[in-house]
């Protein structure tokens, strides 16, 4: 008879085979979650010992001086403190606010780093008169010699990830903003190690209880380990992650390590591309100003959009936003942090965000373009997206804006008096600083924003008469041959040219005037005697010339350059330009000032660097005729709105009205603007009826000071009879006084009897053009 085994006997053995193969998985699953563990704990610890964020480069503008004697209007003081997002008060300004009395401001300026160092926060005291700083003080009413607003910043160069931060050290961040942040977010993070049970547990109950995920039981840790480390999926295994991570965040680092990674990770919205990380950049991107000078309800604001930035958005979903942040105002009441009348007042205002996100952000993009190719020269693409590089540059907002605003006004009025289809021209403006060689604005399309193809830097165009001076400066560096008085036959001229047609230049006005002086044809910008004076002096000469004032002639130049066949984009007009305002001196343009690292230190600092391109004599011989442009020539307009100003400049015309050139300068402000279409149809614009109102709207609006009258060592000056180009007897009818290189003015004396020539000009001047406009 077969015995059985008792049932008992079979059930202990079969549990107790279960139970080690229980054992046998826990400590296999045990094995594997600590080797899982390990492989987070590296992954943590390589992060954090490095560098926690790739921080862009940050590019600022040039900081606003200020200085007894500076022309400023306080309407343009008001519109860059705007800018820097300083705010209007009616009590004491505290920092980054400022109050109007009367005719003096009280402005309490941040501290703010310069590339040369700090400006102090201070309290400054301004006062204007006629336009212009008449005083300057401190809070005890001490003479302040010089004083340095913040400088603006005006754009980034992103990492790939396009992420972008102010970084907040944990000290500096208001103690208001972390406190809330704390009672709102995790109240017991200086308590927890990483992992708060009892939060868990009680999220899960309300969202059993609810049907619904309404409340998360993260602690300000785990948060941080997610946005540093996983995605934002909803499953059991990166939830276990996220726990494991937070334990060894909390192992490995100190609680004001974790507090302060998270204030500066934190999502807390979208700028296109741009993704808004902590509350530095918010609060700038939202409030136009540092996160110290917060009130209450802002920071509220700001805390409160940690819950769902997208969701809460102030700009999109104000009422939304709104409403949450009454809430967190009152947690802030409940925790002590304010009192319930503050938290009932603050619920009575506004958001308080600025209409526009960052404004200086991508908001110059031509410049930009010029900063970014300079700095590619010294720095590789990822230095400069990743490395939290601080670049300082020369751009003038307040000339930038006046630059874009001119072009603005005026190509619609010129479509409309040509009757070109609307925006079917173009234009591109460069304003520099001619001695520094500095640029301090560039437009490079009619729409500013436009981040594309760049006409300030990149249309290569002909130039025309733009041209000029440079054949008349190689004339006059020969000064026993050429003087201003100089005659040249403007006469009817045929070129023979082996291989090609014969090439007969004409003026453009078809006239011609018998014997004319070098002044008077520069300034009325003939054409036949600038051809036959680049002849005599070769046009080999004159390219070279070209090239040694900073201009780009073509290899193998031709006689028809000596009228403008080149072809040059503005910035290479205006470095010819500014060697020309700076008496012959010329300094590379530059857009940078200097680079400092993310710790302030210095990197590389773009010093001037000066050569001497011209002798200043036959220069100013030069820019004297050129100031006849303005006065008397084919830019005549410009010297009646500007008189005070003793500009030179030079119209640009070329074949078939195709482009409009105008280049010119005062003592310390340069601009070249050039006007024209993108498919290189005739415009039916001369330089001086498309470019020159540009000009004159921009130069009427920028503070500046006018031309010395006084000339360089080795210059004298001479009363002239125009119509011999000899010495004037006294009392000769239309003697002029000209300048001439020390021991080269005329010994003869003119007979002062014949008629003065007519002084007609050769391109068409703003004048006639409103008077055809409107009879």
């Amino acid at each position: 008879m077969t015995s059985r085994r008792p049932a008992s006997s079979f059930g202990r053995k079969l549990f107790i085979t279960l139970f080690k193969l229980g054992l046998a998985l826990a400590l296999v699953g045990g094995l594997l979650l600590a080797l899982y563990a390990t492989h987070l704990d590296r992954t943590v610890q390589e992060r954090f010992s490095g560098s926690l964020w790739a921080l862009p480069a940050k590019v600022h503008a040039r900081a606003m001086e200020l200085w007894v004697g500076l022309p400023l209007a306080p309407a343009q003081l008001e519109r860059e403190l705007a800018r820097l997002g300083y705010q209007s008060t009616s009590a004491d300004p505290q920092p980054g606010q400022y109050r109007k009395i009367g005719v003096d401001y009280a402005i309490h300026a941040r501290r703010a780093q310069h590339f040369d160092g700090e400006e102090p926060e201070r309290l400054l005291r301004i006062r204007f008169e006629r336009n212009q700083v008449a005083g300057l003080w401190d809070a005890n009413r001490r003479a302040v010699a010089l004083a340095r607003l913040d400088p603006p910043v005006i754009g980034s160069f992103y990492p790939d990830k396009q992420e972008d931060r102010v970084l907040l050290r944990l000290q500096d961040t208001p103690p208001l903003l972390v406190n809330t942040l704390l009672a709102v977010e995790d109240q017991s993070f200086f308590d927890h190690h990483g992992v708060n049970p009892w939060a868990i547990l009680r999220a899960m109950v309300i969202n059993l209880y609810s049907g619904q995920v309404s409340q998360g039981g993260s602690t300000i840790t785990q948060q941080l380990a997610k946005n540093f480390f996983l995605s934002n999926e909803r499953t059991f295994s990166r939830k276990l992650t996220e726990l494991i991570m937070a334990i060894e965040l909390e192992l490995h680092y100190s609680k004001e390590q974790i507090l302060e990674a998270y204030l500066n990770e934190v999502w807390l919205g979208q700028d296109g591309n741009r993704a808004i990380h902590g509350f530095g950049l918010a609060s700038e991107f939202y409030f136009g100003r540092p996160v110290n000078e917060l009130p209450p309800e802002q920071i509220a604001l700001l805390i409160g959009m940690v819950k769902g930035a997208a969701y809460y958005n102030p700009r999109r979903n104000e009422e939304r936003a709104l409403g949450r942040r009454n809430v967190v105002l009152g947690v802030m009441a409940e925790q002590g942090l304010i009192s319930e009348d503050q938290r009932d007042a603050l619920r009575q205002r506004g958001l308080g965000i600025t209409a526009t996100a960052n404004a200086g952000q991508g908001a110059h993009p031509a410049f930009m373009q010029l900063v970014r190719q300079q700095l590619t020269r010294e720095y590789d693409e990822q230095a400069l997206r990743t490395l939290g590089l601080r670049i300082y540059t020369t751009l003038d907002p307040e000339a930038q804006m006046q630059a874009e605003q001119a072009v603005a006004a005026q190509l619609p009025l010129l479509e409309k008096a040509r009757k070109l289809p609307a925006n079917s021209l173009q234009a591109a403006v460069i304003v520099t600083e001619p001695t520094s060689g500095e640029a301090l604005a560039v437009v490079g399309d009619r729409d500013p924003r436009f981040d594309g193809f760049n006409r300030a830097l990149d249309a290569h165009r002909p130039i025309g008469s733009l041209v000029k001076p440079a054949i008349y400066l190689t004339a006059l560096e020969q000064p026993q041959r050429y003087g201003l008085g100089t005659l040249i036959e403007d006469a009817p001229l045929t070129l023979e040219q082996p291989g090609s047609p014969p090439w007969s230049p004409e003026n453009y006005d078809h006239q011609h005037r018998g014997q004319v002086p070098v002044f008077r044809a520069l300034a009325h910008s003939l054409n036949l005697p600038a051809v036959r004076v680049g002849l005599d002096v070769g046009v080999d000469n004159v390219a070279s010339t070209l090239r040694r004032l900073g201009g780009a002639p073509p290899d193998k130049p031709t006689p028809a350059m000596l009228l403008g066949a080149v072809d040059m984009a503005p910035i290479e007009v205006a470095q010819m330009y500014q060697t020309l305002a700076a008496g012959g001196f010329q300094t590379p343009l530059r857009a940078i000032r200097a680079v400092l690292d993310a710790d302030g230190r210095p990197l590389a600092r773009y010093a001037l660097t000066v050569r001497q391109a011209a002798q200043p004599a036959p220069t100013f011989l030069v820019t004297h005729a050129m100031q006849g442009t303005v006065r008397e020539g084919t830019a005549a307009a410009l010297g009646k709105a500007l008189p005070g100003l003793q500009l030179a400049g030079k119209t640009g015309t070329t074949n078939d009205l195709r482009d409009s050139w105008f280049a010119g300068f005062s003592a310390d402000r340069l601009a070249v603007v050039w006007v024209g279409r993108d498919d290189n149809q005739p415009t039916k614009l001369t330089g001086a009826s498309g470019a020159l109102p540009i000009f004159t709207q921009l130069m009427k609006a920028l503070p500046q000071q006018p031309r010395s009258a006084q000339a360089p060592a080795g210059i004298e000056w001479a009363g002239i009879d125009p119509s011999t180009g000899l010495l004037a007897p006294p009392g000769c009818p239309g003697m002029v006084q000209l300048p001439y290189v020390e021991g080269a003015a005329p010994r003869d004396v003119s007979g002062c009897g014949d008629a003065p020539m007519d002084s007609g000009s050769n391109e068409e001047s703003l004048i006639d053009w409103f008077n055809r406009l409107i009879p």
